[in-house]
């Protein structure tokens, strides 16, 4: 790779009413790129804010020319969010990182210096995780394990979606317009040289997460289904093997009967029984496999990613081809 100096560093960061975050985030990403050669421009994506946060970043980009902010229409989600600031962001390398300050912008430096050696995807690995449940915690912890079991993509374990991705990797990301998406799944995916910077992620900085409970498990929903069909051979095996089960039940009940054919069979409670299971199960399998096709059939009407409301500050200048299927 050539000499960085000179060279432009985006740094995307998707935000939904991050009002008290952004001006700490801001002072902070400043300080760090003071002593680095690289130009610093931050692009604030709007995901459907309701607090000031928008009206702070439009002020901001009056001081500022290296600030720009994309509103989108509505709330679409914070993986499309960070699609929207990758389509925007026109650095030769990219930096996302989330507004609640639990990723150190300090880091930015490590994963710049990593990029500077040659690699195109530096991604932080969280070695501890503050201010974070147990039950998060062990959540994250067993997804990533059944995840890399279960795909064949090599997605480092505690590794959100703070950080750096080169130009080439962007250009080939933009390319990859999916509706279900799990941004640090599809980085990996590609491919490219990529290593890891380790650091302590801090407990959130004001305010509360955005994601509950429902919307994690939906996210690891989306990344296990948009690479894998494991989850369809997963429900397969299920029902094999209630229905070797239900066969090593007939045959007790037929032995039995053969044995001694006077035995009154208990019927209502084994019929319903197997009712129950055999229902269950059918109705599981059903379930899995309607995800799917309702997968291919949200993809197949090419709906936008995302639309966008306004443009402030320099990324208006830019109009991405990519804003569309």
């Amino acid at each position: 790779m050539s000499e960085a100096k000179n060279k432009v560093l985006s740094v995307v960061v998707p935000f939904l009413d991050e009002e008290e975050n952004l001006p700490i985030l801001y002072d902070r990403l400043i300080r760090v790129m003071k002593d680095e050669p690289e130009e610093l421009r931050i692009i604030f994506v709007d995901d459907g804010s309701t607090d000031g946060s928008t009206r702070w970043v439009a002020d901001k980009i009056r001081e500022d020319d290296r600030v720009s902010l994309v509103v989108l229409s509505r709330d679409f989600g914070h993986q499309v969010a960070i699609t929207a600031g990758m389509d925007y962001a026109d650095g030769d390398a990219v930096v996302i990182i989330d507004a609640d300050l639990q990723d150190p912008p300090e880091v930015i430096s490590q994963l710049l210096a990593k990029w500077r050696e040659g690699y195109e995807v530096v991604y932080a690995v969280r070695d501890s995780r503050a201010g974070e449940t147990w039950w998060k915690k062990t959540g994250a912890k067993w997804f990533y394990k059944v995840f890399r079991a279960a795909v064949k993509v090599d997605v480092p374990l505690n590794a959100g979606d703070f950080r750096l991705v080169d130009r080439t990797v962007i250009d080939s990301l933009r390319g990859i317009r999916e509706l279900h998406r799990f941004m640090r799944g599809l980085t990996s995916w590609v491919g490219f040289r990529q290593c890891a910077v380790h650091y302590e992620r801090a407990a959130r900085g004001a305010g509360r997460s955005k994601y509950s409970q429902w919307q994690l498990f939906n996210l690891a929903w989306d990344a296990m289904t948009s690479f894998s069909g494991v989850p369809l051979r997963w429900v397969t095996g299920a029902g094999m093997m209630v229905s070797v089960l239900g066969a090593l039940l007939a045959a007790r009940i037929v032995i039995e009967k053969l044995i001694n054919p006077e035995t009154i069979v208990p019927g209502w409670a084994t019929l319903a029984t197997l009712i129950l299971l055999l229902s269950g199960v059918q109705l599981v399998c059903l379930g899995v496999m309607g995800q799917y096709i309702s997968r291919i059939f949200e993809e197949s009407k090419k709906r936008p990613l995302y639309f966008v409301r306004e443009v402030v500050g320099a990324a208006a200048r830019k109009s991405p081809e990519t804003s569309s299927p």
